[in-house]
Parts: structure tokens; C-alpha cells; sequence
């Protein structure tokens, strides 16, 4: 018991007991994340890959279940880690909030603007299997950079860990800069990128606020030509803070000495490895809306799926 003057300091034991509940909940969601990769990699496996048709089959059933995975309802832990979340940021000064999200903004502005010099053209021409043939490629070596990333950052103690945040969302970025490329779109356009920061925005959130991006990104066209031209109308408040509440525990954890290398590694060769996966679904989702030859035959009878894809 942490006692005050011979009190019971009840704001530090409720503190306490709000971040080893988050812990609780990152750990589930970690495992969770590890079981549903591992049937992707498994459903994936090159064998998969020798139909066409059977390929476009698997890639509309996965799809089906990814978008009822968006629009489902919050689970209790969801709820209920969404409930800490929100005590956790009530504690903290309005002018830290501020403070942060504005630089958020700037270093999330300025690696989109950065990132596109060096993105590839559109790729035009190529079939779905090999356009996710190199995605899946991509994605597998922007995790395992991010990762190495983490694991020599971690190791670093909190002065290394502080450069861990941009030099992380910079490989994000530019992963996802290099999937929408792969899938055709032009990310030199202002709405691509931010199309791009509502996928980023999805995989990094509570699931009631991804709910309703989903929704923005499901009728993205719709969406599109209501947007400003100025990213200050942007929503950095919520993208900062629904982003910070999703990796801050796994982040805290970064800067413990003696285990700081291995949970970096992990933390980011995850969770940039589910940002991929994200993306994927969310331009199939996108080529489905604008009548994709490859994939609108299919997507008419979805297959029944067994398990469930990561997101």
C-alpha cells in the first residue's frame, strides 16, 4: 500500500492500477494479433497463390470479413480499456494535449510531404496477385526494419527512445506511401495522403472511433470531394490522441532498461506489420467501390471463412 503521511494516496493507487490494466489489454491484444497473423502467413503461403481464381476467391472472403471486423461493435475490453484510456488523458494538463498534438501535426506534415519525392510512379498493368505479391514483400521488409529500428532504439535508454517516434513514422509512412503506389494511386495528390492518414488513423485506434473511420474510408469518393484544400482542417486532436493511447503502454515499456531492445523489436515490427495489412484491405475495399474487374465477379458469393484475418 503506498502510503502519504500516513495515508493511503489514493490518486497514485488508482494510477497504478489504471496502467497495469493497460498492460492486461495490450498483452491480450498482442496475442490476439499473433494468432490471427499466423493464420494470415498461413493462408498466404505461396501454395495459395497458383489460381487466379481461387486467389480472388480467398481475397473477397478475407475482405468480407475485415469490413464486418471495422464495423462491429466495441467488445467489453474494448470498452473497457477505452474507459482508462480516457481517466488516464483526463489527468493530464489541457496545455500538454495541446502541446503534443501539435507536434504530432507538424512531424506527421512534414513526413507526408517528405515521403512522396521518393515514392514510385502509379504501377499500372499488373494483375491483384502480383500487385499483393509485392506488397506482401514490402510490408515484410518495412516490419523488419522498423523493428531492428526498435530493437537499437530500445536499447538506448530514453534518450535513443525518444527518436524511436519519428524515425518509426517515418518508415510507416513511407510503407504506406509505397502501397498506394503498388495499387495505382497517385500519392502526390493532397486527398491521396490524406486517405492514407484515415488508414493510419483505422489501424491505430479504439474500435468505436474506428468505426466511424471506416465508414469515411468506405465512401471515400463521396468524402473526397467534400475535403478542403488545407490539411489544418484535419482532425490532429483526435489522430494524436486516438494514435498515443493505442502504443503508449508498449512505448512506456521501450524505455525500461534491460527489456527495451526486445519490446521495440516486437512493438514495431507488429504493429507496422498490421498497418500493412490494413492498407491491403483498405485499397481491395477501395478497387471494390470503383468496380474492380478482378475483384466484383467474385465478391457477389463470398466463400465462408473460418478464421479471422488481423488487422
Amino acid at each position: 500500500m503506498i502510503l502519504i503521511g500516513g495515508s493511503v494516496n489514493l490518486d497514485m493507487l488508482i494510477m497504478i492500477c489504471l496502467v497495469g490494466m493497460n498492460v492486461v489489454f495490450f498483452l491480450y491484444d498482442t496475442i490476439e494479433g499473433f494468432i490471427a497473423g499466423y493464420i494470415y502467413d498461413r493462408r498466404h503461403h505461396p501454395c495459395n497463390h497458383n489460381c487466379m481464381e481461387a486467389y480472388e476467391s480467398n481475397v473477397s472472403g478475407e475482405l468480407a470479413v475485415w469490413m464486418r471486423r471495422m464495423e462491429s461493435k466495441p467488445s467489453l475490453i474494448n470498452r473497457a480499456s477505452k474507459k482508462l484510456q480516457v481517466k488516464i488523458n483526463s489527468l493530464i494538463p489541457e496545455k500538454v494535449h495541446a502541446a503534443i498534438t501539435t507536434a504530432i501535426k507538424q512531424m506527421t506534415r512534414a513526413v507526408c510531404f517528405g515521403a512522396g519525392f521518393t515514392t514510385p510512379q502509379p504501377t499500372q498493368g499488373i494483375t491483384l496477385q502480383e500487385t499483393e505479391i509485392a506488397a506482401d514483400k514490402k510490408i515484410r521488409n518495412y516490419a523488419r526494419t522498423a523493428g531492428a529500428e526498435g530493437a537499437v532504439t530500445g536499447a538506448g535508454g530514453i534518450l535513443l527512445g525518444l527518436a524511436d517516434f519519428p524515425l518509426w513514422l517515418t518508415l510507416k509512412m513511407k510503407m504506406l506511401f509505397d502501397l498506394a503506389a503498388l495499387y495505382g494511386y497517385d500519392v502526390k495528390s493532397y486527398k491521396e495522403r490524406i486517405y492514407l492518414l484515415h488508414i493510419f488513423e483505422l489501424t491505430f485506434s479504439s474500435q468505436a472511433n474506428r468505426q466511424q473511420v471506416f465508414q469515411v474510408l468506405k465512401n471515400w469518393d463521396n468524402y473526397a470531394e467534400t475535403l478542403p484544400e488545407d490539411m489544418n482542417q484535419f482532425d490532429w486532436r483526435n489522430f494524436q490522441q486516438e494514435y498515443r493511447d493505442y502504443i503508449d503502454i508498449a512505448k512506456l515499456l521501450q524505455l525500461v532498461p534491460g527489456i527495451g531492445a526486445p519490446i521495440g523489436a516486437f512493438v514495431n515490427f507488429r504493429l507496422t506489420r498490421k498497418l500493412g495489412i490494413m492498407a491491403k484491405n483498405a485499397f481491395r475495399m477501395r478497387k471494390i467501390n470503383a468496380g474492380h474487374p478482378l475483384l466484383t465477379a467474385s465478391s457477389t458469393q463470398l466463400p465462408p471463412i473460418q478464421f479471422k484475418p488481423t488487422i
